[in-house]
């Protein structure tokens, strides 16, 4: 799975603004453009230059400073020396706090509003939208968030056509024209009456509820895991029997209480909701377990998108989110 990366990438032409004496900025993207490429010709072609004017600009670079920065060849292609290694490394620091810098001035100078649409599903933890609407970024003062809420499958159809800018979905599904990174994991919970037989029991298994009817979020709602609970109840030989299909988890937790059987609820929807004669327990089969993910198209270059759902996990996600142990 990608993470998410906002790429840096400086103009072609810089004009003539010097950072320090002597070494223009046009001077350093053409350093570590070449430091990319490892090739002339390449990093001619990208900085939208020709090959000797390049070669003439890393030339008078190295120049000034005293020292090689690279060891060339005959065919075009060069390698950094350890004194090159060091100044690519700062130069694109220096690049990015000077880009900061105009880009930060320019939105206050502007007042501009910018509007962020975020997708969540109606059984969203509470506190990731919390997080989401406490998140804040300088280079967006006036930044204004508008949620929408969706159903899993609809959020991600939304990200990919641009109706939002990015979704929190559970159970994200594998598609290479996204880019999904989870920021945190849970297992399904069971509602079950208090009087049952496993109700005391923490946390439960598949086979504990096989003889119960149950109570699921239709598959539209959520096709993960309504297909993961299926599959491994036919692994273990279990027919449910007449399961009821709902929406919501009030539909669930009513239907509980009434006797009518036991519901599989996500942790965020089973944790807020409290009914008398009703208890909440995990359940432990690993396959019943879902990572619950920021997601966004692929190709989404925007540095406002990038920069929202980086602050986002920097917040919110785990410094070590172990995907195999519960």
């Amino acid at each position: 799975m990608r993470a998410l990366v906002v790429s840096i990438t400086c103009p072609a032409k810089w004009g003539s603004e010097v950072l320090f004496p002597n070494v223009e900025v046009r001077h350093l993207h053409a350093v570590t453009v070449l430091a990319e490429e490892l090739n002339f010709t390449r990093a001619a072609d990208r900085l939208h230059i020709t090959q000797p004017a390049l070669s003439k600009q890393i030339t008078e670079l190295e120049k000034q400073l005293g020292y090689r920065l690279f060891v060339r060849d005959k065919k075009r292609t060069v390698e950094l020396t350890d004194a090159g290694r060091t100044f690519v490394q700062e130069a694109r620091s220096a690049m990015l706090h000077t880009e900061r810098a105009v880009q930060l001035s320019r939105a206050i100078s502007e007042g501009s509003e910018s509007v962020l649409t975020i997708g969540r599903s109606p059984c969203a933890d509470p506190a990731w939208i919390s997080a989401v609407l406490a998140t804040r970024l300088p280079l967006f003062p006036k930044l204004r968030v508008r949620l929408k809420s969706q159903f899993a499958p609809e959020l991600v159809r939304s990200v990919l056509a641009g109706e939002l800018d990015f979704a929190i979905v559970t159970g994200a599904p594998k598609d290479g024209q996204i880019t999904a990174a989870p920021f945190a994991r849970a297992p399904l919970y069971a509602a079950l009456p208090e009087t049952h037989q496993a109700a005391h029991k923490e946390p439960l298994m598949l086979q504990d509820l096989a003889k119960d009817h149950w109570i699921l979020f239709a598959k539209q709602v959520n096709p993960l895991a309504y297909d993961a609970i299926m599959e491994l109840a036919q692994r273990e030989a279990i027919n449910p029997k007449d399961p009821h299909h709902i929406m919501v988890a009030h539909e669930a937790i009513h239907l509980v209480s009434e006797q009518m059987g036991v519901a599989f609820l996500t942790k965020a929807s089973a944790l807020r909701i409290c009914a008398e004669g009703v208890v909440i327990r995990p359940l432990a089969d690993e396959s019943l377990w879902f990572e619950t993910c920021v997601v966004m198209r692929a190709e989404d270059c925007s540095r406002l998108v990038n920069e929202f759902a980086r602050s986002f996990l920097r917040r919110h996600q785990p410094p070590s989110l172990n995907r195999h142990q519960p």
